[in-house]
């Protein structure tokens, strides 16, 4: 089941229609199919074969495409594949079309004026232009139409990039608006910005900006392509691909397209005559070499090496990928003042073009504010969520000393160092110490601060997505440990436990609080729920603890250590009030054990669960594999055995599920458990769903004394499949006995086929392969390795 909406507006979603196949919108139509919406996907009749066979081969490839659009496999045949000759009749049932064909004006008019005769009255029209006048589409529909149309832009990849933005036109109903911003946010799982329609709007015209500015500094400090990404990655908050991999990625083509557009679109800007791809981008435009897509770019692979274009040699070099050891210690410092002013004082380079592509950026983004957003706020989030940058311009401009920098910036201006030498607006140098405080975020056409949208949609986000400097009600504390901390949001009586632990790892305090947590809430509270503050859910035990305990031979210790950890499980599990689990980002080993054996699990969709413990020469010990001995029994009485068939791939591979879908079809979450899209939502709704299971009299599961198990014959039949894996060397004989020992877990043992268990028999049966495989000298190396180097040993 999926988190429904809560009726806070009358638009109601049923189905949809993609109109245009392409890249962008076969991945809108399989996102909008992820959320529960039936879609129709349409383009051209084709010229041979089915007539939807444009559509049909754009679903096929969906499966194909990494990162997978659709978050189980098995939603592409969801899709409803259609063409413009034959299938027009299905829109007229459609609540929302979505056009995503080609950035041509005239092809997009001619498609509204064939498609608007078999709209319904009602349904909604949206655009999922880049960059077109809003206004200006809107005139190809008939004017009863006009007040249903908006522009929507997904950004690329729509299923997991956070933005969309929403662009009425001057006669866009408000209800629309807002009805839309409800569904995008909730059902999609969206972060929803709404931008002025004015050209690439707010996310691309900011963040493409932003790279041609780059691009500008690349030359004028006579800089490689790699150390410039070196620059503009991580290293100053921003995805890995930085700069110019992004436009590998996005396609050289597209990217000249885009800076095209501004150049044509925005005659009257100061910066205009940047607006044009460089000699080097045009080079090899022209030589086919468009990116990521045709091979390479200013990337391409050389046998296992990247090798990067060196323009001045005009041939590959081996990638060298990191700053100056002056750039590198500079950026490590911590305080953003101190480091904005040691980059703009240093003599270096690469200092100087960091310097000056942020002065630059802020330059712009201050002087174009109260044209393109209603707010700096939006701003800062169309960068954040379109781009992946972990602050906005402002946010960084605002953290390193507003006015220090504006100062700065005023000198390179009249120094003539800047790209342009329009006047920053006033509004920057009346005082202020920046565009987010206490009474919201600037709005420079407004000049007023503006607080967060008061929408109902989110009163459903108790912990929304910071801004620099805003703090939310961190609640009241029950009770707290040094490992967890049990807590009250408002007075529902609903506990929520958090973890304290880096990575939201296991350890001993965190196993003793969650004991003690549930014991008082058992006393105090209706409900708990377990949701960190922060991703992940939990990357599993602390190994470094367990790692120590064994090398220092204290194997009672480390028996203890096991035991309790299944005691905590089992504290959950039967705990007197429901305990839900709000999974988001990893839930791994221990983790996905706590989650399982919760009354219900509440997960995003980007939730990545897994039984990993196989990759570090272990095995779930934690109630996992006893927890699925027992689902199996019960789901299948007659032979447990086909239920296990099902898991036992996934926990001896280490499998971990790639959305919260899969989980389900990994079998590591339940079919009753709640997939919410909106990672921000999820706290509510677990909150919601621990209540409605309170309110419903709620009873732990009464434990299960007679389990029925394969016994040593399951067991058998899960090592000759394992024969195989072995004969291609597929699998070492060190990986083949942890396989043997999970088999022998979730068979429950050396007892005939059919026998029945308890409970205790099966976590004893864990503890004693866990213990004894910990104590091999392959499966330590294999936890010192991954510690090490965060990566698994094949050994």
């Amino acid at each position: 089941m999926t988190a429904a909406s809560t009726p806070q507006s009358a638009l109601r979603i049923r189905k949809a229609a993609v109109l245009g196949a392409g890249v962008m919108g076969a991945q809108i139509a399989a996102h909008l199919t992820n959320a529960g919406v039936e879609t129709v996907l349409f383009d051209l009749p084709a010229k041979d074969g089915p007539k939807s066979g444009v559509a049909l081969k754009a679903i096929a490839n969906l499966t194909r495409l990494s990162p997978a659009p659709l978050a189980d496999k098995n939603l592409a045949g969801a899709i409803i594949p259609a063409n413009y000759d034959e299938h027009l009749d299905h829109l007229k049932n459609v609540d929302l079309v979505i056009e995503a064909i080609a950035e041509r004006m005239d092809w997009k008019l001619d498609l509204y004026k064939k498609i608007a005769p078999h709209l319904s009255r009602t349904a909604i029209i949206a655009s999922n232009t880049s960059g077109l006048s809003i206004n200006g589409l809107a005139e190809a529909l008939p004017e009863e139409m006009r007040h249903r149309f908006t522009g929507v832009h997904f950004f690329n990849p729509p299923r997991y990039m956070h933005l969309v933005e929403v662009i009425p036109t001057r006669l866009t109903d408000a209800a629309v608006v807002d009805g839309l911003e409800a569904f995008l946010t909730t059902t999609v799982g969206k972060g929803v910005v709404i931008a002025k329609d004015t050209p690439n709007f707010i996310g691309n015209r900011i963040g493409v900006f932003s790279m041609l500015a780059a691009m500008h500094h690349t030359e004028q400090f006579g800089l490689g392509f790699d150390t410039v990404d070196a620059l503009t990655g991580p290293a100053v908050g921003r995805p890995k691909s930085a700069t110019y991999r992004t436009a590998d990625v996005v396609g050289l083509d597209t990217m000249a397209h885009v800076i095209k557009t501004m150049a044509d679109t925005l005659p009257d800007d100061p910066w205009h005559k940047y607006f044009k791809a460089p000699a080097w981008l045009t080079g090899l435009i022209e030589k086919g070499a468009l990116g990521q897509k045709t091979g390479g770019g200013f990337y391409r692979k050389a046998g296992k090496d990247i090798v990067v274009l060196d323009v001045s040699k005009g041939d590959f070099r081996p990638s060298v990928h990191k700053p100056s050891d002056e750039v590198a210690a500079i950026l490590a410092i911590k305080d953003p003042s101190e480091k904005f002013g040691k980059l703009r004082a240093s003599s270096d380079t690469q200092a100087q073009f960091l310097w000056a592509s942020f002065r630059d950026l802020f330059h712009y983004t201050a002087y174009h504010l109260a044209d393109i957003a209603d707010t700096a706020r939006d701003v800062d989030f169309a960068i954040r969520w379109g781009y992946g940058w972990k602050l906005g311009p402002f946010e960084t401009w605002q953290a390193a000393g507003w006015q220090q920098v504006a100062g700065w910036i005023n000198e390179d201006i009249k120094a003539g160092k800047a790209m342009s030498d329009a006047p920053l607006p006033a509004w920057v140098t009346d005082g202020r110490s920046g565009v987010h405080g206490k009474a919201g975020s600037y709005s420079a056409s407004a000049n007023a601060d503006k607080p967060r949208s008061q929408h109902p949609v989110y009163r459903r986000q108790l912990f929304p997505d910071p801004l620099l400097g805003e703090k939310f009600d961190q609640g009241t504390t029950v009770w707290e440990n040094e490992g967890v901390r049990l807590w009250t949001l408002g007075d529902d009586g609903v506990g929520i436990l958090s973890f304290k632990t880096k990575m939201n790892t296991v350890n001993d305090h965190v196993l003793n609080g969650v004991q003690e947590a549930i014991k008082i809430a058992e006393q105090q509270l209706k409900a708990v729920v377990i949701w960190q503050t922060g991703e992940p859910f939990s990357a599993g035990a602390d190994l470094k603890g367990a790692l120590g305990l064994l090398q220092a031979g204290k194997l009672d210790d480390f028996e203890k250590m096991v035991e309790n950890f299944q005691r905590t499980s089992m504290a959950i599990k039967f705990s007197l009030v429901p305990v839900v689990a709000a999974v988001r980002g990893m839930a791994f080993g221990g983790g996905c054990e706590f989650q399982m054996h919760s009354a219900r699990t509440v997960a995003s969709l980007e939730s990545y669960i897994g039984l990993v413990e196989a990759g570090v020469g272990l095995l779930p010990a934690g109630g996992g594999l006893h927890e699925l001995a027992v689902r199996a029994a019960k789901a299948n009485p007659g032979d447990p055995f086909e239920e296990l068939k099902k898991v036992f791939e996934t926990i001896a591979m280490a499998k971990v599920s790639a959305s919260a879908f899969e989980a389900k079809s990994l079998g590591l979450l339940r079919e009753s458990d709640v997939v919410v899209f909106n990672s921000f939502e999820l706290l509510y709704v677990a909150k919601q769903v621990a209540r409605a299971l309170a309110e419903s009299g709620y009873r732990p599961p009464l434990p299960a004394r007679n389990v029925t198990v394969a016994g040593d014959v399951g067991t058998a039949t899960f090592k000759a499949s394992l024969a195989n894996l072995q004969a291609g060397y597929f699998a070492s004989p060190h990986d083949i006995d942890i396989a043997t020992r999970i088999a022998d877990c979730l068979c429950g043992g050396v007892i005939e086929r059919g026998s029945q268990v308890d409970e205790e028999w099966l976590l004893a049966l864990e503890r004693k392969h866990f213990v004894a495989l910990a104590q091999t000298e392959k499966t330590q190396a294999r936890i010192a390795h991954t510690m090490t180097t965060g990566k698994p040993l094949r050994n």
